[in-house]
Formats: structure tokens, sequence, C-alpha cells
């Protein structure tokens, strides 16, 4: 994938969000860590309520729903203050679904890539492998 530079990667799984920038450039990227800020984990997305069911087992599922949501919203909203003007999400499979219910049309605009991989907890290095990969 080419990341040109000052993309902000966005990894997250239903309960941690990492945020990086590209300060390499679109062939050679260096990722940079940076502050993740608050997530609002309390929401719950727009696809409706959940309640427990077997698709839905437990409150914790629901948390990590609020929370992709929760990190969505934070996107969205850096955005449309335009401090992102190219992004990659990369986040655990049911976590980036709950995610996209959420998009708003300017953050899929600036929207370059995604990856359905969890790699939170995992380095920079690993991380750039994979968006080197996709």
């Amino acid at each position: 994938m080419q990341l040109p530079q000052n993309t902000i990667i966005a990894v997250a799984d239903g309960e941690k969000l990492s945020l990086f920038q590209n300060e390499g450039d679109a062939a050679n990227v260096r990722l940079k860590a940076m502050p993740s800020g608050d997530v609002d984990g309390s929401k719950i997305s727009s696809g409706g309520r959940h309640s427990s069911s077997s698709a839905n087992p437990d409150d914790s599922q629901q948390d990590e729903d609020g929370f992709g949501s929760g990190v969505t919203d934070m996107l969205n909203k850096h955005v449309l203050e335009g401090k992102i003007k190219s992004l990659v999400i990369v986040a655990a499979p049911r976590t980036l679904g709950e995610m996209r219910k959420s998009y708003h049309k300017s953050l899929s605009d600036v929207l370059i890539g995604e990856i359905d991989k969890d790699l939170t907890g995992h380095s920079i290095q690993d991380i750039e492998k994979a968006l080197a990969a996709a």
C-alpha cells in the first residue's frame, strides 16, 4: 500500500487505539507514534441497539462495539476539523465492521485503505510490514 507522507494510521481493536503518522514517503513508510486522545466507548453503534443474543452474547462485546464506534466518532471529528488528510484504518475484523457503520462521508473521502487484522500491541515494525504487504 502506498502511504503518502503524513498519512495517519489508526490501529484499533475493541479496547485499544494507537495512532501513527507516516514520516517517510509513499515508498518508504516510517511510522511515528502519536497520542491517541480520549475515545468515548459508551456509544452504541448506529447499527441499532444491541441486546444479548447468540450473535452478541454479553456486555463485554457491547463495550467493544461501543469502543469501535467511539474511535470512528473521534476520527470523523479530526477529519472534519482538517487534522487528517489521509487515513488508513487497521482493525480487528469485528471492530472494523462496527467502525464502518459510522464513517462520515468526509472520512470515506480521505480513507486510502483498511486492513482487517488485529495489530494492537504489535511493534511499529510489524505494522509497517502489514502496510507494505497490503
